[in-house]
């Protein structure tokens, strides 16, 4: 059975995962770089529970975070989507957008092209009121994305889910 495509861009199809998709994103959490904004690289059963994760609230709410196909060479690059986020905070529980891309396919616009058009998405489909994104502070290149799809800074506050004192903790939090 095919996967159920979402949305689709010039250049992208955002749409179910499948089972191929799932090495190639525990190849890239294991990646220093791809995870440098995280608190660690995840092995492949953090990777294959964070699948679940992301397979259970699409199944839940009817929305995620979608994997990205390029459509010239067919190969999955990662994830842009929607995830309810719940951790202990002043905005939160909240729809957060959120992307992760292979290394090979960054600088390229799939993130912000991916993230426009979930945006556009909610917008005629889902219609979910605030939508949120956060990342570690020293994480640029992710907040600049933010920016780009129009996002609006509203401060910083500290990661609960990150030790205190960890350079991570500190992140940015901007709103749709």
């Amino acid at each position: 059975m095919e996967p159920r495509i979402y949305i689709e861009t010039p250049r992208l199809l955002l749409r179910d995962w499948i089972l191929s998709d799932h090495q190639v994103f525990i190849d890239m959490n294991k990646d220093e770089r791809v995870m440098e904004f995280f608190p660690s690289v995840l092995n492949d059963e953090e990777t294959l529970a964070s699948i679940g994760r992301i397979a259970t609230q699409m199944d839940d709410l009817g929305y995620g975070l979608y994997a990205v196909q390029r459509k010239d060479d067919g190969r999955f690059i990662g994830f842009t989507g929607f995830y309810l986020t719940c951790f202990e905070s002043h905005f939160t529980p909240c729809v957060e957008i959120g992307w992760r891309y292979s290394v090979d396919d960054w600088g390229q616009g799939f993130a912000t092209e991916a993230a426009l058009a979930c945006l556009d998405y909610n917008k005629k489909i889902l219609k979910i009121k605030d939508i949120y994104s956060f990342t570690a502070v020293l994480n640029k290149r992710s907040e600049r994305v933010m920016q780009k799809i129009g996002m609006q800074y509203q401060g910083t506050f500290d990661h609960p889910d990150i030790a205190e004192g960890h350079p991570l903790r500190p992140h940015v939090l901007y709103r749709y």
